[in-house]
């Protein structure tokens, strides 16, 4: 049986996935959901990386929202990586850096609901994380959530170093593991443009839903679905090899 990786996003922590853990728990799975660091994607991929490399057995890697890009960036030659789900998520391709994706999207909203803030990078300097802004994440993150749920995902949210939406994102594992994607149809914040198009180039298998950006919470059992139909599908093929 496969282990389910879930990474969380930007401006988010691995509670996000909750419900979605309680229901693959309950039909069986082994299930991981790590502390996606957020401070760029070649370290967070590096540490993904590491996190797949000591799991025994094949992995299937679910990334929510700026976890696309790293997920994306994970190394295939893990040789236990045997699926991607992407969850309102960026699949970045060779070259790109999300700065640039996110600034072509006619449907995203985040950017000026952004706050900048400081924190002390690994060299001692002072580097700049960002924030959504707590009276816009219901707007901009979180429109299908009631207001109180939207507060607390505001309240526990975790910010991400601005450097990594500067960063070039590698060659894709997407071009050698088989992909999903999930498209929120009302995401403010990634942009339901941008997810579509990079979903289709990946050449996902999509399923739209009528969500905000956070998709996992709104819709659990849609995005339990996808991704117990991309481990039932990776299963399928090892047991035919």
């Amino acid at each position: 049986m496969v282990t389910i990786v879930l990474v969380h996003g930007a401006f988010a922590d691995g509670s996000s996935w909750n419900r979605v853990i309680e229901l693959l728990l309950n039909k069986g799975y082994r299930v991981v959901a790590p502390s996606n660091p957020l401070r760029g994607v070649e370290h967070d991929s590096a540490y993904v990386t590491s996190v797949v490399e000591q799991i025994a057995g094949p992995v299937i890697l679910v990334g929510h929202s700026y976890a696309g890009a790293v997920i994306s960036n994970v190394a295939p030659k893990t040789g236990n990586l045997v699926g991607l789900v992407f969850v309102a998520a960026f699949a970045t391709d060779e070259g790109e850096r999300l700065g640039d994706v996110t600034g072509k999207s006619k449907d995203a909203i985040l950017g000026p609901a952004l706050l900048p803030r400081n924190y002390p990078n690994d060299k001692g300097e002072t580097a700049v994380e960002l924030v959504v802004d707590p009276a816009r994440m219901h707007e901009v993150f979180a429109a299908d959530l009631a207001t109180d749920t939207a507060a607390v995902l505001a309240a526990t949210q975790r910010p991400i170093a601005a450097a990594a939406f500067d960063e070039m994102s590698g060659p894709p594992s997407w071009r050698s593991v088989k992909s999903w994607a999930i498209v929120a149809t009302s995401d403010k914040a990634a942009g339901t443009d941008i997810v579509r198009q990079m979903a289709q180039r990946a050449g996902a298998k999509i399923t739209e839903v009528d969500s905000s950006h956070v998709v996992m919470v709104s819709h659990p059992e849609v995005v339990t679905d996808v991704i117990l139909d991309a481990a039932r599908a990776s299963e399928l093929a090892a047991a035919s090899r």
